[in-house]
Order: structure tokens, then sequence, then C-alpha cells
């Protein structure tokens, strides 16, 4: 990798992160855990890009920084739906027992 790739990376990286916070600081505080749920089922995505990132080769850095990164990504994922699913039971109506 050359030094003007290199740059080109770091412009997106530094562009990305102003963005991403300029939209993220104008969402309303009480839509910030739905957004997040939200999100971290979007995150499936990196589970897509560690399997690539593990490929074909036997045992290499990348394969095994794909596999850490598979796994990971998949915990994030499946945290996720488990916060989504405990906020959507906030909001359920309790049963009332007869008595």
């Amino acid at each position: 990798m050359n030094t003007e790739n290199l740059l080109v990376l770091l412009y997106v990286l530094v562009l990305a992160s102003f963005v991403g916070f300029e939209l993220i600081s104008k969402v309303p505080p009480t839509l910030h855990t739905p957004l997040m749920s939200g999100s971290n089922a979007i995150s499936g995505i990196t589970i897509v890009g560690a399997i690539v990132a593990a490929g074909p080769s036997l045992y290499s850095v990348s394969k095994i920084l794909g596999i850490v990164a598979l796994f990971l990504a998949t915990l994030n994922v499946v945290g996720g739906y488990v916060v989504t699913d405990r906020m959507l039971q906030m909001f359920k109506k309790k049963k009332r027992r007869n008595g």
C-alpha cells in the first residue's frame, strides 16, 4: 500500500467519522436506544466481511483475524437482538391475575 492510498483511506475515515457524528447528534435522545438496536442488525454485514477476511488460506494472520472478527461480529449481532427483545418486553402489557 503506497502513501497515496493510505491518505485516501485516512481521508475517508475522517470524513465518515464527522458525518456519523453529525447525523447521530441530530437524533433526539429518546430515539437513541431504538437506533442502536437497528444499527446492530445492520452490522451483520461485518459478518460477511469477516468470512471474506478468513478466506481460503490455511493458517495466516488474516485467517486468524477473520475468525476473531467473525466471532465478535456474531456476538454484536446477537447482542443487538437480545437488547431489542428486552426493550420490547418493557412495552408489553402485564397480565393481571384474577383473585
